[in-house]
């Protein structure tokens, strides 16, 4: 029998395949079917610092505003429960699919700068929440912002919401940083449990008859796994943080080469939002067939077999690659 467990974060998994944040986790029964399709987590749609940061102006505004008029002015608050929707409903969410399911749950922040929004992270914790992903979404546009303060700014968001909970802490890094080892070592040592590679940002397209710019989400293909397989692999042994390969996991060789790479976890989303939930259970079928035929026991026999640390040609992931390619 091939044994499919692996540890991510020291959190307990049947197996490697992880849902990412994305609307599938929006709602209970959602939630309920990945655990029956045999995701090993789960991982929650992400709370946006706009969200909380939005509601929290609003309110201040309203109360501000409405304070003077009156004596009596406490009957012009308004209503708490009015601005708290996003918050309250992402923490409830937490609570009631804890109730209900049996395999861990990661909760998701995006946020982007130094504030108040990472108090949240200390509420998720006490929702029940068994890990969480601090997804930072940052695309500096300033010329004046260097690539040390990035780092910078990643590394203090990391501390503040450290401070806040006692349970793992993942960061999901962007592929842009020039030294990702040096960053990724860096968050590390930080406090951060896991490393997720990578943050997709979803570029903008240009209309121009209507002269603007304008959003479109383009689901991944495996092609763009291989950002982040070749990063996995490099990092692989030099990090002591878990790994987990986002983007482009689309077929059962995927998670094989993700495992392969050093990988802890291979998040899947596009896939199952194409071909449902069920895709998980064909996923994890085609793994054990593969691993059945290669004659492998288990994921941990698997892990890092081909990373940059145990691979026979390390080239392979550096510039000799890149130049036997183009030399062609």
């Amino acid at each position: 029998m091939v044994d499919l467990t692996t540890k991510y974060m020291g959190l307990s998994l049947k197996n490697p395949l992880v849902p990412s944040a994305s609307p599938l986790s929006r709602e209970l029964d959602k939630i309920k079917s990945l655990e029956d399709a045999s995701a090993a987590a789960v991982t929650l749609y992400s709370l946006f610092e706009e969200q909380i940061e939005h509601e929290a102006e609003f309110l201040d505004t309203a109360i501000e505003g409405s304070k003077y008029i009156y004596a009596e002015s406490l009957d012009f608050f308004p209503p708490l429960e009015n601005y708290r929707r996003d918050e309250d409903a992402y923490l409830e969410l937490i609570r009631k699919a804890k109730a209900s399911i049996d395999i861990p749950l990661i909760a998701s922040l995006n946020g982007f700068s130094l504030g108040g929004w990472t108090r949240y992270a200390r509420l998720i914790e006490e929702a029940g929440a068994d890990a969480l992903e601090l997804n930072i979404y940052y695309l500096p546009t300033s010329v004046q912002v260097t690539g040390s303060g990035v780092e910078s700014l990643h590394l203090a968001i990391l501390r503040e919401v450290k401070q806040q909970v006692s349970i793992p802490v993942a960061v999901k890094l962007s592929p842009f940083f020039s030294a990702l080892p040096s960053i990724a070592q860096q968050l590390t040592e930080g406090g951060a449990d896991g490393l997720v590679l990578f943050n997709r940002f979803y570029q903008p397209d240009l209309d121009i008859e209507a002269l603007e710019a304008t959003r479109r989400l383009t689901l991944s293909t495996s092609e763009e796994m291989r950002l982040p397989l070749r990063w996995i692999a490099i990092l692989y042994g030099q990090v002591d943080a878990s790994l987990a390969l986002t983007t482009g996991v689309h077929t059962s060789e995927d998670i094989i080469k993700a495992l392969m790479a050093g990988a802890d976890i291979a998040n899947v989303c596009s896939v199952l939002l194409q071909e449902g939930l069920e895709k998980i259970t064909n996923l994890l079928e085609g793994v054990v067939a593969w691993m059945e035929a290669h004659e492998y026991d288990s994921v941990s026999q698997m892990k890092g077999s081909l990373s940059h640390k145990h691979t026979s040609d390390p080239a392979a992931f550096e510039r000799a690659n890149y130049v036997q390619l183009i030399g062609q």
